[in-house]
């Protein structure tokens, strides 16, 4: 590995493997960041909840953080940067997180900018897809969950609530509700502006980006 002097702006794009239709984040990331500074910020762009291990792997050399009573890394990733891997435009490598589930991610460097007034950057540009719920079952797990929640079927559990219920008691489904609406918009455009403001509270060490984690999609 071998370290720039000026940093550089790495324009990413994380692609969701094995997931039809894609899902998918564009970032801006500064070269200055570590390997623990990308997966965090892979935690928040995608939708993860940091319940499980995770590894990158980049020139054939495995990076991560290391947690006590696991493997571990050769590398510390919290002082490994970006910087360090001389990446070119077009170049790929990988992200693994869980490996029961074996979610990957492609990144692709789509473009390297210049950095000219040095500042941090760190924002999510475009996306599209809701990322699946931890523990599903990998990506066959969330396909096939994904064929029991057609747009027919919430349309008519929703109407069902209602009827059944009564609009004045819709509160005591409301997190069957939520459930319904994830997969109603399973496909549509990521909410960047939510995200960027999670990727703000981490760039600046505001401890608020961790509410992001904990909010989980239950799936019965």
């Amino acid at each position: 590995m071998s370290e720039t002097n000026l940093p550089v702006i790495y324009q990413l794009k994380i692609v969701l493997v094995g997931i039809s239709p894609m899902i998918w984040r564009r970032i801006k990331v500064s070269s200055d960041s570590t390997i623990t500074d990308l997966h965090y910020i892979i935690q928040i762009v995608m939708g993860w909840k940091e319940e499980h291990l995770h590894q990158f792997l980049i020139h054939g050399v495995h990076y991560g953080i290391s947690y006590p009573g696991t493997g571990g890394f050769i590398h510390n990733a919290h002082q490994v940067k970006l910087a360090q891997f001389s990446l070119r435009e077009r170049e790929k490598f990988s992200y693994e997180y869980d490996f029961y589930s074996n979610w990957k991610h492609q990144i692709r460097v789509e473009a390297i900018l210049p950095n000219d007034n040095g500042l941090t950057l760190l924002v999510c540009t475009a996306g599209k897809g809701n990322c699946p719920p931890e523990n599903c079952g990998g990506a066959l797990g969330f396909i096939r969950l994904g064929q029991q929640h057609s747009r027919f079927k919430l349309a008519s559990r929703v109407a069902e609530i209602i009827l059944e219920e009564g609009i004045e008691k819709i509160a005591n489904h409301i997190e069957e509700l939520k459930e319904l609406h994830y997969w109603a918009t399973i496909n549509d455009r990521t909410d960047c502006t939510k995200i960027n403001h999670q990727l703000q509270q981490y760039a600046t060490g505001d401890e608020a980006w961790k509410d992001c984690l904990n909010q989980t999609i239950t799936i019965g």
